[in-house]
């Protein structure tokens, strides 16, 4: 087993780093809903306003996965966190500490950063994600939320509407 390295994802990396998300898509059974290309990837991740950031990591000279993460804030907490979108290694090297490498280099960029806490989603089928996951000491968030999203026609339609009249002072 060769030593594992995460790396921050460069510009030079994003043909892999889109390969590796569409076979992340393909894993969860989702890759018609891949539409990301590498031109949004640059955007999102080295244009002049960042939305994300992207890690690599190698064994080597190969890439084995990518992580895909965030900042996020709770008014509850009063605190940003971490939100990891997508974490994801191929499948040849799961098993050999690639995710708890992933893992520990999040926890550390998150520490640094004075954020209290990674936050992510996992698959209510991918059972071996959830056992990895409680054997770090991670915990289920509560229940009782139910997620939701805005997009293409009904986005559109809301962003055109006519804003509100302004109240006088």
């Amino acid at each position: 087993m060769q030593a594992i390295s995460i790396q921050p994802a460069r510009p030079a990396d994003l043909p892999c780093l889109l390969t590796l998300i569409r076979q992340l898509a393909e894993y969860e059974r989702r890759l018609g809903q891949v539409v990301a290309t590498e031109a949004d990837l640059k955007r999102a991740l080295f244009g002049e306003h960042p939305v994300a950031e992207a890690a690599l990591a190698w064994q080597g000279e190969q890439i084995v996965g990518y992580a895909l993460f965030y900042p996020v804030f709770s008014t509850f907490r009063g605190r940003a966190a971490l939100y990891l979108e997508d974490v994801y290694i191929v499948e040849e090297a799961r098993g050999q500490g690639v995710g708890r490498a992933f893992m520990r280099y999040l926890a550390h960029i998150a520490t640094q950063r004075g954020y209290d806490r990674i936050e992510w989603s996992v698959l209510e089928w991918n059972t071996p994600a959830i056992e990895f996951y409680q054997k770090l000491g991670a915990i289920p968030k509560e229940s009782g939320w139910v997620g939701y999203m805005l997009t293409g026609d009904p986005l559109a339609a809301l962003a055109a509407e006519d804003a509100e009249p302004q109240r006088s002072p």
